[in-house]
């Protein structure tokens, strides 16, 4: 988010976390400059590890990460990434972490 107010000058920013039993889904979206096109499919600018990094991440993890965008029409970023590698559960435990931390109820979690 930092990026697209710092870089983009965006305005607005629009952040939706969905999850579910299959995934868990993160997409952000802005209103500001874009991306030229030529560095969103390669390794993005020289000297930068941005995106290719944001893309080596996900995909440790079993996800991917897709990019969109236009000159002059924002930038929109989406990473699924599979439940199993999402969330730690076990057999005992059936909540997942992830549930855990949203409910308020991790007593696992220090100050």
């Amino acid at each position: 988010m930092r990026n697209a107010f710092r870089h983009a000058q965006a305005q607005r920013i629009e952040v939706e976390i969905r999850y579910d039993l299959r995934q868990l889904r993160l997409r952000v979206r802005d209103d500001g400059k874009g991306i030229d096109a030529k560095h969103l499919d390669g390794d993005g600018y020289a000297g930068h590890y941005g995106l290719r990094g944001m893309r080596e991440r996900a995909k440790l993890m079993g996800g991917k990460l897709a990019v969109w965008s236009e000159l002059d029409s924002g930038t929109e970023v989406e990473l699924s990434i599979p439940a199993s590698r999402a969330y730690e559960t076990s057999p005992a435990r059936r909540r997942s972490r992830l549930a855990e931390m949203f409910s308020g109820k991790d007593t696992d979690m220090k100050s």
